[in-house]
C-alpha cells in the first residue's frame, strides 16, 4: 500500500534559534494545533514574494497601491504569528511614507527591512518539507504537545553524520568506527551532496580534503547555502596535515580536522567535542 505524502514544517530546524517565537506562541495559544500553525507559515510563504516586490518599490520610492496592500496583508499575518518586531517595522515604514519629507529616510529603512525579511523568508521556506511516511507527531495535536513529542524524539534519536570521501575504504572505516554511536551515512560522489541535503539533515559532516571532482573546500559553500546548516560542524579528513591546509579549512568554516589514516579514538573525541544536538532550544 502506497504511503501518504505528508507536508509539514521542520520545526526542530526553526527551533534551533527560535527566531519565530514558536514556543511562546504554543504557550500563549494552548488550543492552537500544529496544523493551524503550519497554516500561518503557509500564508506567510504565499504572501512573501509579493511583499519582497513591494519592499523593492518602497526602497526605490516607486510605491503604488498594490505595494501598500501587500504590506497591509503581511501585517495581518505577522499579527497572527506574533512578530511584533516586523509589525512595528512595517507600520513605521508606512507612517514614514505618509510624510513626504521622510521619503529618502524611509527608502533606506525599506532596504534594511527587505534584507531582514528576505532572510526570514529563506528560513521558513527551507523548513517546508514533505515525506512519504509519518515519522513526526500528528499535526492535529495542539502545537505545545506537538513540540513535546518532537523534543522527546530528538532526545532519543541517534545523531546523524554524513561522511563524504571518494575512497570506499575510508568510508567503510568511518562507518565501522562510528556506527555504534551515530547514524552514519556515506557519500562517495561529492557532486551529489546538494541533492542529498535536500532529503537528509546531518548533525555533523566529515569531508575529505582532496577529491577529484569537488574538494572539501568547495563543498563548504554548498553546505552553508542550506539555512539549517549555517552552523553545522564540519570536520576535514585530510592526509595533508600542513598548517596552511588546516588554516585554510578553519577560515572557510570548518570546525576541526583529522589526519588520515585517522586514529579511531581521536576521531571519536573530535566528533564528541563538536557535534551539537539540535535540541539546544
Amino acid at each position: 500500500m502506497e504511503q501518504e505524502v505528508i507536508e509539514y514544517f521542520d520545526l526542530p530546524t526553526l527551533l534551533k534559534k527560535d527566531d519565530l517565537g514558536i514556543r511562546a506562541i504554543a504557550e500563549a495559544e494552548p488550543f492552537l494545533s500544529a496544523r493551524e500553525y503550519f497554516g500561518r507559515l503557509d500564508k506567510f510563504l504565499e504572501l512573501a514574494p509579493e511583499v519582497e516586490d513591494a519592499l523593492e518599490k518602497f526602497a526605490a520610492i516607486e510605491m503604488d497601491r498594490e505595494a501598500y496592500k501587500s504590506l497591509d496583508s503581511m501585517i495581518a499575518v505577522f499579527t497572527r504569528m506574533r512578530f511584533s518586531k516586523y509589525i512595528l517595522d512595517f507600520h513605521g515604514l508606512l507612517d514614514d511614507y505618509g510624510k513626504k519629507g521622510n521619503w529618502r529616510t524611509a527608502a533606506e529603512k525599506a532596504r534594511r527591512i527587505a534584507l531582514e525579511f528576505g532572510a526570514l523568508h529563506a528560513q521558513i521556506k527551507a523548513a517546508r518539507k514533505t515525506r512519504k511516511s509519518e515519522k513526526i507527531p500528528k499535526v492535529t495535536l495542539p502545537l505545545e504537545q506537538y513540540l513535546w513529542h518532537l523534543d522527546e524524539d530528538e532526545a532519543n534519536r541517534r545523531m546523524v553524520i554524513l561522511a563524504v570521501d571518494d575512497s570506499p575504504v575510508v568510508l567503510r572505516s568511518v562507518a565501522s568506527v562510528l556506527g555504534e554511536d551515530y547514524q552514519v551515512f556515506t557519500l562517495p560522489t561529492p557532486t551529489a551532496l546538494e541533492k542529498v541535503l535536500e532529503k537528509l539533515t546531518p548533525d555533523l559532516f566529515l569531508l575529505d580534503y582532496q577529491m577529484p571532482q569537488l574538494n572539501g573546500f568547495e563543498l563548504i559553500p554548498i553546505i552553508r547555502s542550506f539555512e539549517e546548516h549555517k552552523e553545522t560542524p564540519i570536520i576535514f579528513l585530510t592526509s595533508i596535515g600542513t598548517i596552511d591546509t588546516i588554516t585554510a579549512a578553519l577560515v572557510l568554516g570548518a570546525s576541526d580536522f583529522a589526519v588520515k589514516p585517522f586514529n579511531p579514538d581521536i576521531l571519536r573525541e573530535k566528533i564528541a567535542r563538536h557535534i551539537v544536538r539540535k535540541k539546544s532550544f
